[in-house]
């Protein structure tokens, strides 16, 4: 766990899991060759055989009269197609109540898009069905990225995350359809980061004069600082991905904006920077 304060605004992160290697299929381009050059990744983003330290964690965002829990991970008890995802027995929940935020205490969950590792923990199973994991919360997504998973995800690995980790919280009246530019409290705000999913959106925290900016998915890891051509097959415009990566990234160079990667491995934040023709994260 670790936790960085923008102005009055706390945010925790709580890991669910966090390994070297098998980012292959996330980020195909980066093979130890083409990663290893990329020396300032190591050691946190890159182990010394070249490997990318990937992490899957939740971020809570605690203002003054609010709990926002940001992006749900894997979740336990679903059929994935990924062996290290399907099936999971994990403590997420046991980690997030010892952090200090047990599930009744969430008041909001917020998605920046509905990928399997950003959904899981939306639902629990109980007594052979799912349930909402946080009782006491709305569930916020944003509008066109539910109606495009709603019509298009129809069939195969999708329709079974859709089905097991979003209908349901629909089906309990749970959620709060939102606009890519929604404003959630005063110090939060979402900011539309297309290209990764058609609604996807990154989480915009400001207190106090400070700032600091959760990716979500337009940037998998720091890596993509270096290589932003570097694109994901789980995109699904890549095109749009690479143009919203490259206007966020001019957005907030040599800034004083935190960016807390979403899939960032420890220390997960830090501040970009111009590294000759591109860029670094500084941490």
């Amino acid at each position: 766990m670790n936790s960085w304060q923008i102005g009055n605004v706390k945010i925790t992160r709580i890991v669910e899991l966090e390994v070297a290697g098998g980012s292959l299929f996330i980020l195909p381009d980066a093979t130890r060759d083409a990663a290893l050059p990329i020396q300032w990744l190591a050691p946190h983003f890159m182990d010394e055989r070249g490997n990318l330290i990937m992490s899957i964690h939740s971020l809570i965002v605690e203002t003054g009269d609010r709990k926002v829990l940001i992006d749900t991970c894997l979740g336990n008890d679903k059929k994935r197609g990924f062996p290290g995802w399907h099936m999971r027995q994990g403590p997420f929940l046991e980690d997030l109540a010892e952090a200090g935020f047990p599930r009744e205490s969430i008041d909001q969950v917020l998605c920046t898009h509905l990928h399997v590792d950003h959904v899981g923990w939306n639902t629990m199973l109980v007594d052979g069905k799912w349930v909402p994991t946080f009782p006491n919360a709305r569930y916020l997504m944003g509008r066109e990225e539910w109606e495009h998973w709603d019509e298009h995800a129809t069939e195969g690995q999708y329709k079974e995350v859709i089905d097991d980790s979003v209908r349901p919280i629909v089906e309990a009246g749970l959620v709060d359809l939102v606009e890519t530019t929604e404003e959630i409290t005063d110090e939060i705000s979402l900011i539309p980061t297309p290209g990764h999913t058609p609604g996807h959106v990154s989480v915009r925290i400001s207190s106090e004069g400070e700032e600091a900016l959760i990716t979500g998915d337009f940037l998998h890891h720091p890596c993509q600082m270096a290589h932003p051509d570097w694109c994901s097959p789980a995109d699904s415009d890549s095109t749009q991905a690479l143009r919203t990566r490259l206007e966020m990234f001019e957005r907030l160079v040599d800034t004083p904006v935190l960016v807390i990667g979403t899939h960032f491995a420890t220390p997960t934040a830090g501040h970009l920077v111009r590294d000759g023709e591109t860029y670094r994260l500084e941490i």
